[in-house]
């Protein structure tokens, strides 16, 4: 290379790089110009060209049921603005839009006040309404998207979950408990003009620190479907003023459902009254009746004053305590503490209270959770009232001993009756299971907690087998029996105060049932509240059967078996069906020697299994319980037969 086109390169290099030097230089110094020494002056003038901020609702975290089903979610809506300085024709764009968006067109006229430069019209509309009204182009109208909340499964467990406000704020329930964690980063619409005075608006994050989270309930959705059918239908057919029910798992204290009647529809919450509004499960208190009976033989049994063969006089339906006369709806002589709480008998529970003294019975009370709040994460709970030793007349002491004179909750019922179900320790109640981020991954996990023990597994069983005498022919609950499972629990019929006399009501009760399934091995406590029932207003009556619905229901939902033994008292015989391709009505056993497929119906599943084994059959099997439906049907020859489909379900209760 010659010397000449090295020099010649050297140069090009050097007057390249002056030139990029040079223009960086410029860069850097117009940017500091601009940032350091005229940015007041600039930022004056951006702030000039803004003609409205408007802070939008943040989203907000979903809530699922225990299984991922979504609760609450967040959705896109649409909202009408109006910048009134651009508006000229104001009567016709009233006009207008109050005909589209059916809102009064005067209040319309005195919003868009022209010395605002930005107002809502109206807020999360209809999708094809926000598209009616863009195609209008209207001046100084405009459309917008934010975040609004949506309950998909509409007044399913409403009360638990609660609600939002226009601004996305909870107001309610767990939406008001966890609002700060619910809620994601908040949002501004800034319109802002350009330079030819044509307005445009832009997005921004005013809290990117925020992050967004997720609840996950402990709750089922399909028990607590269940639960709320059923209660419903329960208010309904006695013509109720209201209902409640807690379904809890007695091992860790997870609500599975929690309902309340009247229910209403958070996505319109305001068009219900504030009532039905609030979660009477933990806001509501009334007397329990005689379902505190099995708390009051725990404690006795526990103490050692009394065994549940023990035998105490009940005064044949009379009792005098200072100076009342207390009455029980039989006379009865003398009875064991088994039948006592069988039969319901205040007497025997005045009796029973006696030998364990209202000192102690206090003490348990407050051990099983009465008399103070459960501590479960929901806003509202009240604590009930229980009246101390030292404020306890012997008149009151009586009264309280079959559940007069002192209030709970129905989430400190069924509780209570948990402890006793899961072996003598009491379990806080929660209804969030998890804490997650919007990646799924979880940020606090809430786990089964156990508060203190109660009483000794060994009476939590001897109270057990008391409390299957309540469900059993003999006794006051057999409407809550669920054929195949051993149940346990309590009746209570508790008279309401009178607001003018102040005097017990003899028109106004609550009835109320409390027990636990399977009781041997107990799966789910539930908690029954009927308030007022019209008619027959006892608990073993009215608030029983439902106990039996959901409890039937669950179970098999939760693949618990019933027990062969005790499902068999129940069954029907079942007949086979005839008209078949084998000719005449027969057996099983007939049908097999035919040469014919035979009736799978009322077996249980190990029954079937061996049967289709020893016949060389595939069997396909579906559900838990009992044979209830087949296909192909009993009397097919076997030699058509590639496979048999056999449906199990728990025998229906009676």
């Amino acid at each position: 290379m010659k010397v000449k086109e090295k020099k010649w390169i050297r140069f090009r290099i050097i007057l390249v790089t002056g030139v990029l030097l040079c223009g960086f230089g410029t860069i850097v110094a117009r940017a500091y110009q601009f940032q350091v020494i005229k940015r007041d002056k600039l930022r004056a003038m951006a702030r000039s060209g803004y003609t409205g901020i408007v802070s939008l609702p943040p989203e907000r975290g979903t809530i699922y049921d225990r299984s991922g089903h979504e609760l609450a979610v967040s959705t896109d809506v649409s909202s009408v603005y109006a910048h009134p300085r651009q508006i000229k024709n104001k009567k016709k764009a009233c006009r207008v839009l109050a005909r589209a968006l059916r809102i009064s067109r005067r209040s319309l006229y005195r919003r868009l006040n022209p010395t605002k430069s930005f107002v809502w019209v109206r807020r999360k509309i209809d999708p094809r309404k926000a598209e009616q009204i863009q195609k209008l182009k209207l001046p100084g109208i405009g459309i917008t998207t934010e975040k609004g909340r949506y309950y998909p499964a509409r007044e399913l467990a409403a009360q638990l979950l609660g609600f939002v406000g226009i601004d996305n704020k909870g107001l309610e329930g767990l939406e008001a408990k966890f609002d700060k964690i619910l809620t994601g980063p908040r949002y501004e619409l800034i319109q802002m003009r350009d330079a030819l005075g044509r307005p445009f608006f832009i997005r921004r994050t005013c809290s990117k620190k925020k992050t967004l989270h997720n609840l996950v309930l402990t709750i089922d959705k399909d028990i607590q479907y269940r639960t709320e059918k059923a209660l419903l239908a329960a208010v309904q057919k006695t013509r109720a003023k209201s209902g409640q029910c807690v379904v809890m798992d007695p091992r860790t204290g997870e609500v599975l459902a929690m309902a309340v009647v009247p229910r209403f529809n958070p996505n319109i919450f305001s068009k219900y009254p504030r009532e039905r509004w609030r979660n009477r499960t933990v806001t509501d208190c009334f007397e329990p009746g005689s379902t505190i009976k099995a708390f009051l033989v725990a404690g006795a049994l526990e103490d050692g004053v009394l065994y549940p063969n023990s035998r105490l006089y009940c005064e044949n339906g009379k009792y005098k305590v200072a100076d009342r006369i207390i009455h029980d709806t039989h006379k009865y002589g003398t009875l064991t503490v088994t039948d006592i709480v069988a039969l319901s008998s205040n007497i025997g529970a005045i009796k029973i209270g006696q030998q364990l003294g209202y000192d102690r019975f206090y003490q348990y009370m407050k051990k099983f959770g009465f008399g103070h709040k459960t501590g479960i994460d929901l806003l509202g709970e009240r604590s009930g009232f229980i009246r101390p030793p030292e404020s306890a007349r012997p008149v009151e002491q009586a009264n309280a001993f079959f559940g007069q004179g002192l209030t709970v909750t129905t989430l400190q019922l069924a509780s209570a009756m948990a402890c006793i179900a899961n072996g003598g320790v009491f379990m806080k109640p929660f209804v969030v299971k998890e804490v997650t981020d919007s990646r799924g991954r979880v940020q606090k996990a809430n786990k089964p907690r156990v508060v203190r023990r109660v009483i000794s597994s060994a009476t939590a069983r001897k109270v057990t087998a008391i409390l299957e005498k309540v469900v059993s022919e003999r006794g006051t609950g057999p409407q809550a029996a669920i054929n195949g499972y051993r149940v346990a629990g309590k009746t209570g019929t508790a008279q309401k105060v009178d607001e003018r006399t102040k005097t017990y009501s003899r028109s106004r009760h609550v009835a109320i049932f409390v027990g636990f399934v399977p009781s041997q091995d107990p799966r789910l406590v539930i908690a029954t509240v009927i308030d007022e029932p019209k008619g027959i207003p006892y608990g073993g009556v009215v608030a029983a059967p439902v106990f039996r619905e959901i409890g039937l229901w669950a179970l098999n939902h939760l693949n618990i078996n019933p027990s062969i033994k005790l499902a068999e008292k129940h069954l029907r015989p079942i007949q086979t069906m005839s008209s078949r391709p084998c000719g005449k009505e027969m057996g099983s056993d007939k049908l097999i020697r035919q040469g014919c497929l035979p009736d799978f119906t009322g077996k249980a599943m190990r029954e079937v299994l061996s049967e289709a084994k020893r016949l060389g059959l595939e069997v396909r099997l579906e559900g838990t319980g009992f044979a209830y439906s087949q296909r192909p049907r009993a009397g097919v020859s076997l030699k058509q037969v590639k496979y048999v489909r056999v449906r199990f379900r728990p025998p229906r209760s009676s």
